[in-house]
């Protein structure tokens, strides 16, 4: 086994003074994740620019037993990104470049480390979109993005990351190069491989570049903000919206009353589109074809349901700046350092089972704690909720009990312990919670598989 020096001296010999970073251009960054704020402990960061470089750095470091872990745009937030002084970390910023796009096929060729946002409004350049969208658009990378298989706020109507895949090219442990860079929709032509990479959170090969799917733009855009009294009329409204929608709600965010009351400033009701005095808050959204007609009937709709008392009060964006203000609310996350030190967590549930649950998470904390934070929101349409506690204190034995009154719940109703955040290092503990004893078997049989020698990100999810 090689010395992680002559490893580094070996690695210079065909990489480029750039693609090596070592001492204080290392211990200098920050492993990222919105916990993770401590810095780097692994010595030494591989910037490879081509499939190639990453196929040798690989082969080199599989036949050391050197193991890796892999960087995107460090945006997670479930600490797969943290290494070890025994770890290299690869990062994939340097391999950054749009390598073709086809209007007529509706796909963008690019390699893993462009940012979603460089997609998104390449895409719009077109009079396209890439549906995917998430408050960490600026940084994170598809990559990264198709590793964790990411939702975001669009989910309901255009699907996960995964959805928006058509082909991918990986590298295995071994440094092998497997290219499967599809452009179309329909290929039943044997195994899917691309599903082996997306979700798995580089634990079986590092995705190097990518085929994604565009659509057309849509003409029409319209959003509102509406208050609810009870999750009941919440999940009436749900179904009215997207029945009368005809296919067209692209977004249905909920947040519940302490979400609204920590993201806004009560004193200042003039300035906030809604009296935060409800106890739920619903961000709808329609992409459709005609703004006129499209707008009259998304008004309409939210009208007949005031008239119907199903909705308590309601406003409809009237122009891009409001649009933005009002989802600007909705991804006021940060708001939570207000109540540091907390806990976020991302589950997903059978939307009917919501409001037990949530009952049932704040009875078990106020077993142990008589004063604390349980903020929820989100993509309640899809059965994602977001959940931010905070107890004054974040010692292990606190956390441990927040996790098990947040995670244990969900094993009775059929819930995962992540929506679409993945399980890195914080929820590997809790996978038997989502996944069957056989199931999480033939994961570590696929593990064993590509990636004997356990060099890629070691230690994630089991």
């Amino acid at each position: 086994m090689a010395t992680q020096s002559s490893l580094v001296e070996f690695l210079t010999s065909f990489l480029d003074d750039g693609a090596i970073l070592q001492g204080g251009d290392v211990s200098g960054r920050t492993a990222g994740g919105l916990h993770t704020e401590e810095n780097i402990q692994a010595k030494v960061i591989l910037r490879p620019k081509t499939t190639e470089e990453l196929s040798k750095i690989l082969s080199a470091c599989n036949e050391s037993n050197q193991p890796i872990v892999v960087h995107g745009g460090l945006t997670g937030l479930v600490y797969g990104t943290r290494s070890t002084q025994e770890q290299f970390v690869i990062s994939l910023e340097r391999m950054n470049q749009i390598e073709d796009v086809d209007l007529v096929g509706r796909t963008i060729t690019c390699q893993s480390g462009v940012t979603l946002q460089t997609i998104q409004e390449l895409a719009e350049e077109n009079n396209m979109i890439f549906p995917l969208d998430l408050g960490a658009r600026g940084s994170c990378s598809v990559g990264g993005n198709i590793a964790t298989n990411a939702g975001g706020n669009r989910v309901i109507r255009y699907g996960m990351m995964r959805d928006s895949v058509l082909g991918l090219e990986a590298v295995l442990a071994d440094g092998t190069v497997l290219t499967s860079m599809n452009t179309m929709i329909k290929n039943n032509a044997g195994y899917d491989l691309k599903q082996l990479f997306i979700g798995t959170e580089g634990t079986l090969g590092i995705i190097t570049r990518c085929v994604l799917r565009i659509r057309e733009a849509p003409l029409s855009q319209n959003t509102g903000l509406v208050a609810i009294e009870n999750l009941d009329s919440v999940i009436r409204f749900l179904k009215i919206v997207d029945s009368r929608l005809g296919g067209n709600m692209s977004a249905f965010e909920v947040m519940w009353h302490e979400f609204y009351k920590m993201v806004v400033d009560p004193k200042e009701k003039s300035t906030i589109p809604l009296n935060p005095d409800y106890p739920y808050y619903v961000l709808v959204e329609a992409l459709g074809s005609d703004q006129m007609k499209d707008e009259d009937h998304f008004e309409s709709i939210l009208s007949e349901c005031l008239e119907s008392s199903l909705i308590k009060d309601a406003v409809l964006a009237k122009s891009d700046s409001e649009r933005q203000a009002f989802w600007a609310i909705r991804d006021d996350v940060e708001q939570q350092t207000n109540y540091k030190p907390t806990f976020m967590y991302d589950v997903s549930l059978p939307i009917t089972r919501m409001e037990d649950y949530i009952s049932e998470v704040r009875n078990n904390l106020s077993r142990s704690w008589n004063d604390f934070n349980c903020i929820v929101f989100g993509h309640l349409a899809d059965g994602n909720l977001h959940i931010i506690i905070g107890v004054g204190s974040d010692d292990i034995e606190s956390q441990t009990k927040i996790e098990a009154s947040v995670y244990e719940p969900l094993k009775l109703i059929g819930g995962s312990v992540s929506a679409e955040h993945g399980i890195g290092f914080e929820k590997k503990q809790y996978l038997n919670l989502s996944r069957t004893e056989a199931e999480i078997k033939l994961m570590k049989g696929l593990k064993q598989t590509l990636d004997p020698k356990n060099i890629l990100n070691t230690g994630l999810i089991f």
